[in-house]
């Protein structure tokens, strides 16, 4: 009974001394502006932003919201003006833009989209007007390649399914 008893006093003062080894440092993390209104909040995992964040406006409405991983942007990330209507939206790898990002206008409406590796364009981008594409661009490392403005031309030289 002493030994069990012993063992038992031996792993609870390892468990308060180093730590729950599941928590892995893992908390909520929020911030504030001076008027008390929110920054920013999210996961941080070892000190670094890790999972879900948003951030805030000045005036409380939602700036940005997306996830993180080792402290840099991942996943698909959302923006917003302060007039709460979205401005533009896609996809971080390791804190660098990539796929397809899509850009709004001032009421909300998608103006328009490119494909984008490592933070530069690379492949198409696409201008919508009134819901319609209206030109497109081929871009290759950053460089415009290629541009259309006549919709037919533009679909019979390119095999594309996904630029609705």
């Amino acid at each position: 009974m002493n030994l069990m008893f012993y063992k038992l006093f031996i792993l609870a003062t390892l468990f308060i001394f180093l730590g729950n080894p599941s928590e892995e440092n893992v908390r909520y993390h929020r911030e504030y502006y001076r008027t008390g209104k929110p920054k920013a909040e999210g996961w941080v995992k070892k000190g670094v932003k890790s999972g879900y964040w948003k951030f805030y406006h000045d005036n409380g409405n939602v700036a940005e919201k997306g996830h993180y991983k080792n402290g840099q942007r991942d996943e698909y990330w959302y923006f917003y003006a302060p007039t709460r209507v979205r401005s533009r939206e896609g996809h971080y790898s390791k804190g660098q833009k990539t796929d397809w990002w899509l850009y709004y206008d001032a009421r909300g409406k998608l103006d328009y989209k490119c494909q984008l590796t490592v933070g530069k364009k690379n492949g198409y981008c696409i201008q919508y007007s009134n819901g319609d594409i209206s030109s497109a661009m081929k871009y290759t490392k950053g460089k415009k390649i290629k541009e259309w403005h006549d919709l037919r031309s533009f679909k019979r030289e390119n095999n594309l399914s996904d630029l609705r």
